[in-house]
């Protein structure tokens, strides 16, 4: 099986060891050291996750996330590439491809992309339609209160994320990871063209989209 997922995250781990600590990202406020953090947290430390927002626990729960950051960039970058432990059902390779593919090509784009006028990466056919398959699997959830609703059209298919609303409806036409991306919110670094109303277009950018 053609691990994508391992691929992007070896990737991801070569750009972050090139643009260092304290490069810019498409994640809001976070470096590249936060966002680096932040995958180590997700892949092996699930309690640092909520623990920082819990009573009492919470500043313990805080200091470990500030050694974390604080130990040197190559063992964190190393702490990322590592990646789940082999006791995380995602350390074997299916799970890792379902559920890190998104996961690391996304981040591995919000360390490319931060920097206006970067020219983009070629994705090979191959992962595109990985990525193509991985959003089918997830494009309802993400576009599920949307105000209109929303067709993703690649030149490997088409999806249906939500069926028109009376406020109507638009088309959103890009390479499946493109499409990707503007699924997860980074729609104005993505390589995409929208049909459909000014109005129509607007409400849905103005959606709150996601997981979340």
């Amino acid at each position: 099986m053609t691990r994508f997922a391992r691929a992007e995250r070896e990737a991801l781990c070569d750009t972050f060891l090139a643009v260092g600590p304290a490069a810019p990202t498409l994640c809001g406020s976070w470096t590249t050291a936060d966002l680096a953090v932040h995958l180590v947290v997700r892949d092996g430390r699930p309690d640092l996750m909520i623990g920082p927002r819990l009573p009492i626990v919470g500043t313990v729960a805080k200091k470990q996330l500030r050694q974390l950051k604080a130990q040197p960039w190559p063992d964190l970058v190393e702490a990322v590439r590592s990646g789940p432990p082999l006791i995380s059902p995602t350390a074997l390779g299916p799970v890792d491809e379902l559920v890190n593919l998104i996961e690391c090509f996304v981040h591995h784009e919000d360390v490319l992309r931060a920097e206006p006028g970067v020219e983009r990466r070629g994705i090979p056919e191959a992962e595109q339609r990985a990525l193509w398959a991985a959003l089918e699997r997830v494009a309802r959830l993400m576009f599920r209160r949307a105000a209109v609703g929303v067709e993703l059209i690649s030149p490997t298919g088409r999806i249906v994320a939500k069926k028109a609303t009376p406020m109507g409806s638009v088309a959103i036409e890009g390479a499946a990871g493109e499409l990707v991306l503007a699924a997860y919110g980074r729609y104005r670094a993505a390589d995409v063209t929208t049909r459909g109303s000014d109005e129509a277009v607007a409400a849905l950018w103005g959606s709150k989209l996601g997981l979340g």
